[in-house]
């Protein structure tokens, strides 16, 4: 069974046109010392860009220390080489206008951008350390703190980039480093370009690297993420909107949690979504997690080229009902032309903010596609996949026998995680409650023994698979089928129902 997808792509290919003068905040009394506070300075030249009808702010050679600053409509922030915004690490110099607290701020406006060679440094670790500071002090109340983290709640610290509603935004061309929070967020947007940027945040807890909220119109191409939380990261926050119109393409994540993520929050979801050329490494826990937990879509989606290496999980498919009565969907998603690497250790060992241990025994995980009872998922498409498990499954660290099957949870409110179900019986692929699975050209290779069988399907109707190939492990029973129906295998050997 094969998938054709009518994904239509409103997207400019080019990136906005601001009006030609410049600004350059020296003439307004910033300083390039690092020590200097010059939000006043810095704001000042946004304000004159915008009331003349547009314009570049420049930012050049040095380090401006800054408190939070807003963006407004026609100005665009230009950091030439060798010069660097910098975050001030006292909170009280930041503020919020509609959700979270950012260094560059914007909401409502339109024509805006972040372009140059140069850095928007965070200073994230100092600056959530002062805000951590500020509890023991008796100056935040414990309602804001996370006593479970030992850490201030997300909320409380400033991301690097804040953008809610606006429209025809480009980032282009700049380093984004040491965030205290999540690094760049594009929440209820419209026409993104984020090109050639480089994120570099192992600053802090909770550092994704790009985040596309409930956006439309979006690209992110030729980018390089580096973040101690999700890579780039699909959110819907409202079941008014949806992200759609998403092109991410040619880029290399490495995270402490998952590289290419749809969720977790998924009220509104997501359509139309091309994902390809994407490389990923030292990954903690999913290469690609695909996730309708909240009652949203998740429809025509495809990804295609992607290679990882040393990750703890390749793929993991979820529908779920997390946080609404409302079961929403997932459907006609095609991955193909995938390469992955699984991690025996954990991959992101040399992160300083490393993913969190998970708190019970376990052998490697497989990749996993469920839906839930009642509620499958519908029409998935995997082509041409090649992926390397480490093997090495013990029965005496973690045990779940097939006559088990019942026994594993089907945890439908729970957080989605690759994980998140505890032992699995495949090395593989588990696969539970979807319609219309097709599987064509899959390659597993088995590095060491394992004593579990490399594919478990349980309630799977119209499964299809050809050119399954599995290297590596010579068990009698590689393919379990339980509760299955309309299955074409094109090779019988190794197949046992229960």
């Amino acid at each position: 069974m094969r998938l054709t997808f009518s994904i239509f792509f409103l997207l400019f290919v080019q990136t906005i046109v601001f009006a030609q003068k410049d600004y350059n905040v020296l003439d307004f009394g910033a300083k390039p010392d690092g020590k200097t506070l010059s939000t006043n300075s810095i704001q000042s030249a946004i304000n004159a860009a915008n009331k003349n009808g547009g314009g570049k702010v420049i930012f050049p050679k040095g380090q401006f220390l800054s408190g939070a600053i807003l963006l407004k409509s026609n100005v665009e922030l230009h950091l030439e080489k060798d010069a660097t915004l910098l975050g001030v690490t006292d909170p009280k110099y930041y503020f919020k206008i509609n959700r979270w607290k950012a260094l560059i701020i914007s909401d409502g406006h339109e024509n805006i951008g972040i372009t140059g060679e140069g850095t928007v440094d965070g200073q994230g670790r100092e600056l959530a350390l002062h805000i951590d500071s500020l509890f023991y002090a008796g100056k935040i109340d414990s309602a804001r703190y996370n006593f479970v983290e030992m850490r201030p709640k997300y909320y409380l610290r400033p991301q690097l980039i804040e953008f809610v509603k606006c429209k025809n935004i480009t980032v282009k061309d700049v380093t984004l480093k040491n965030a205290a929070c999540w690094v760049q967020t594009h929440h209820e947007c419209e026409n993104i370009v984020i090109e050639n940027v480089r994120t570099e945040s192992d600053a802090y807890w909770n550092n994704d690297g790009i985040d596309i909220q409930d956006c439309k119109n979006v690209r992110i191409s030729n980018c390089y993420v580096n973040s101690a939380d999700d890579g780039i990261c699909l959110k819907s926050h409202s079941a008014d909107y949806l992200c759609e119109n998403v092109l991410i393409e040619n880029c290399t994540v490495r995270s402490s949690a998952s590289a290419i993520k749809f969720g977790t929050r998924s009220h509104g979801g997501f359509k139309n979504v091309t994902i390809r050329n994407i490389k990923v490494f030292d990954t903690f826990r999913s290469a690609i997690a695909i996730e309708s937990v909240d009652g949203g879509i998740l429809e025509d989606v495809l990804i295609e080229n992607v290679e990882a290496e040393n990750t703890g999980n390749a793929i993991f498919i979820r529908l779920g009902k997390r946080h609404t009565e409302k079961t929403g969907n997932l459907k006609n998603v095609t991955l193909r032309n995938i390469k992955a690497q699984i991690a025996y250790e954990r991959p992101d060992y040399n992160y300083d903010i490393r993913g969190p241990e998970l708190p019970f025994f376990h052998n490697p995980f497989p990749s996993s596609i469920t839906g839930i009872p009642g509620h499958p998922i519908e029409n998935l498409t995997l082509e041409n996949i090649e992926i390397t498990f480490p093997g090495r499954g013990n029965k005496g660290l973690a045990h779940l026998p097939l006559w088990r099957l019942d026994a594993i949870p089907e945890k439908v409110k729970a957080y989605p995680e690759f994980s998140m179900f505890g032992e699995l019986p495949a090395w593989g692929f588990y696969v539970r409650h979807v319609d219309g699975l097709s599987m064509k050209n899959i390659k597993f290779t088995l590095e060491k023994p394992d004593y579990r069988p490399a594919y478990v399907f349980d309630d799977v109707k119209n499964l299809d698979m050809e050119a399954i190939s599995i290297v590596g492990d010579e068990k009698e029973k590689s393919i379990i089928l339980k509760d299955t129906k309309n299955v074409k295998i094109d090779d019988e050997k190794g197949v046992f129902k229960l």
